[in-house]
């Protein structure tokens, strides 16, 4: 496991990044997999580190697995991926915008927020 800085540090950055409510990525989660046809239970809503990274968020620091620490860095380097924040739109004005903030946003960060 990381040591005490490694995991602070760590922490910090992923609720940095991490700028939704888990009410908010639950709701998204849940209304990204909903379709006319079938919606899965609430709780197998989203993709599994969307999933992963609302159970975090319900977690205190001190309860973190492995498994956990190792989405977190995921979430982290993706968000922060310098190609990505080179193209981060100021309003949502094409489609791939609306993409790229979706695909963001099953993570829990939303672009558009300061």
């Amino acid at each position: 496991m990381a040591d005490a800085l490694e995991l602070d540090a760590l922490w910090e950055d992923f609720h940095r990044v991490v700028n939704m409510t888990s009410a908010e990525l639950a709701a998204w989660l849940t209304v990204r997999d909903a379709a006319e046809e079938t919606e899965p239970l609430p709780e197998a809503s989203g993709s599994p580190t969307g999933r992963h990274v609302l159970a975090i968020l319900q977690k205190r620091r001190t309860d973190l697995t492995e498994d956990d620490i190792r989405v977190m860095h995921r979430v982290v380097d993706t968000v922060d991926d310098p190609a990505d924040l080179e193209n981060e739109p100021a309003p949502e004005t094409t489609p791939e915008d609306t993409r790229r903030r979706h695909r963001l946003m099953t993570l829990g960060h939303d672009p558009l927020r300061p």
